[in-house]
């Protein structure tokens, strides 16, 4: 069955660096658009990041994440990345893997809580 695990979150202070991952299993990986999404309690899940699937590579991001955050993926693992740095506090949130093509998919994503 389809499958995306998410991973790589936890506790970091104010200005510090983490690097998630997503690995999917049980769909054509490499066909599909991969993005992180973001939902901080008591707010709409958002668009943090996408890149396309099908060999383009073209990556979007969301104003807040432009300059700190970069997605990256690995089609012969079957990964996305989304590297983080300069954290701040109001990145606080469950972070979610979403593959999206002929089909919708979501993990059950990772918590990232930045607090000193």
């Amino acid at each position: 069955q389809v499958q995306l695990v998410e991973s790589g979150g936890g506790l970091v202070q104010p200005g510090g660096s983490l690097r998630l991952s997503c690995v999917g299993s049980g769909f054509t990986f490499s066909k599909y658009a991969m993005s992180w999404y973001r939902q901080a309690p008591g707010k709409e899940r958002e668009l943090v990041a996408s890149i396309s699937g099908a060999g383009g590579g073209t990556t979007t991001y969301a104003d807040s994440a432009k300059g700190r955050f970069a997605i990256s993926r690995d089609n012969a693992k079957n990964a996305v990345y989304l590297q983080m740095i300069s954290l701040k506090p109001e990145d606080t949130a469950v972070y979610y893997c979403n593959a999206r093509w002929s089909a919708n998919y979501w993990g059950r994503g990772t918590q990232v809580t930045v607090s000193s």
